[in-house]
Order: C-alpha cells, then structure tokens, then sequence
C-alpha cells in the first residue's frame, strides 16, 4: 500500500489532524471514527483491509485526542465533535466526487457514528458501528456520581484476548493513559439521551458488532440504545468471547471480513 498521506482541518476547538490511506481506483470512502483516548495509528490493519477492498480511506483524530489541537480528552459538546467529522466526510468527497461513503465507528467513536447517522444518513452508503457506546453506559453514571473522578486509566486487559495489543495500548504515547474528565463524562451522558431521543436510523444500512466478553462497554447498555437506533436495514451480530476491540481481537480477521462483507452487499451498484 502506498504511503498514507497526512492533513489538517480546522476545527470548532482548533487543528484536527487528518490521515488518507491512498487506494488505487477506488470504489468507495471509508471514514474511520476512533474511540475515546486513543487516535487514528491504532487503525492501520483496518484501513489496510478496506483499502485492499477498493476503498480510500480518511481519518481524523477528534479534538483532544492524538495529534489534533486541545486539552486532552476534553470534550464539551458531541454534536460539534460531529460537525468536525462532517468536515472530514466533505474533504473526502471533494478528493474523490461521487464515490460513495461508509462509516465505520468504534466504541466512542460508535456513539459518533450513530449521531452522524441521524444527522447526515441520507448521504451515507452504509454505517458500522464497533461495540459503541450506546443507550446506557454504567461507567458514565458511576463516574458522574463520584465526588472525585479517580485517577484509574483504562485496564488494557479489556481490549483484547491478544495480550499484545494491550501492551501497545500501554506504550503508546498518543493514548491518554490519565483519567476521564467531568465535562467529557456530562458530554457522553448528554450525547446517549440525544441519541436515543432521536430515535432510529432508517435512511441508510447500519450493523452493530460486539464482543460478547466485551468488559469496558458492556453488550447490555448498548442492547438498550441499538433498540432504538435501529431501522429498517439494521443488521447486528455478537462475537462469542470477544473483549472491547474486536477490530484488534484474535479473530480480527472474521471481524473484518464481515464488516467488508456487509459494505459490498450494499453499496449501489456502479455502471
């Protein structure tokens, strides 16, 4: 694959650093929606396969996050962190009119994707959305409850049944290894009730994927929101054993080739 190629946006809160992982000819767009803490490098095994399936694909670390401009993990309003996205959607169809365009989120990033949905599904071909946080999130509610946030990152035992990828997660600088904060935390709870005010995504294809072992974002909280984002030309499916990032998980390849599956089997067909 060709070199990936680096940008800059100008966001509500500043610069947001873009990526492009060049594909030739291709078919599709594929926008890559990252999680909360980590960044766009965490994603180059998945923009590998959707690049070797026809698609170039684009990439932005939100506000506070990787390279981009910002307190870290600082995030007041989700509906701006969407409008931010919606400035990366554009910049892709520019470099590459009248391709069609798939979304892929993750995690929080999920929650992303889902709001994206709602708002700007009907210029969409297809939606993924990785173990997002959806409907309810128990760790919101607790650390919102608490006097004083604690100081306890992400257990990287979560991630993945691959003990690598939690030893990478760990070693990377441009992961925030430090503890959530409360305006995020209010961000994220006000985001899910938006959500599910909304209600369901009925203008373009969405599938939902989860680790059934998933211990960060359990599959339970996330049952209550997809209940209502779900439309019309919803597909779900759970991974037996799978932790938090199925994208990084043992059977990762599994994973992929359903998303990849799921993409071609609704992308229009081209003449």
């Amino acid at each position: 694959m060709d070199e990936t190629t680096a940008f800059t946006l100008d966001g509500h809160a500043g610069a947001l650093a873009g990526r492009r992982w060049p594909c030739e000819n291709p078919r599709y767009i594929a926008l890559l929606c990252h999680g909360y803490g980590e960044h766009t490098g965490r994603y180059e095994y998945v923009a590998t396969r959707f690049v070797a399936d026809g698609a170039v694909v684009y990439a932005i670390d939100h506000v506070g996050h990787g390279l981009s401009d910002g307190e870290r993990v600082l995030v007041e309003d989700f509906e701006k962190v969407v409008e931010d996205f919606h400035l990366l959607d554009l910049t892709a169809r520019r470099d590459n009119p009248d391709l069609p365009v798939v979304l892929v989120g993750h995690s929080m990033g999920g929650m992303i994707a889902a709001r994206y949905a709602q708002r700007y599904g009907e210029s969409l071909a297809a939606v993924v959305l990785s173990a997002p946080v959806l409907g309810t999130w128990a760790a919101v509610d607790a650390l919102l409850a608490a006097d004083e946030i604690p100081d306890t990152p992400i257990d990287p035992d979560t991630l993945s049944r691959d003990p690598a990828v939690g030893r990478a997660y760990v070693a990377d600088p441009f992961v925030w290894h430090g503890p959530f904060k409360r305006p995020t935390v209010q961000a994220l709870k006000d985001c899910l009730g938006t959500i599910s005010a909304a209600g369901p995504v009925d203008s373009v294809p969405v599938l939902w994927l989860h680790g059934s072992d998933d211990g960060l974002v359990p599959i339970e909280g996330t049952v209550q929101g997809w209940s209502t984002l779900s439309g019309a030309h919803a597909r779900s499916g759970v991974y037996t054993g799978a932790r938090h990032e199925i994208f990084n998980e043992t059977n990762r390849d599994e994973v992929l080739g359903d998303v990849l599956d799921f993409v071609n089997s609704v992308l229009p067909e081209r003449n």
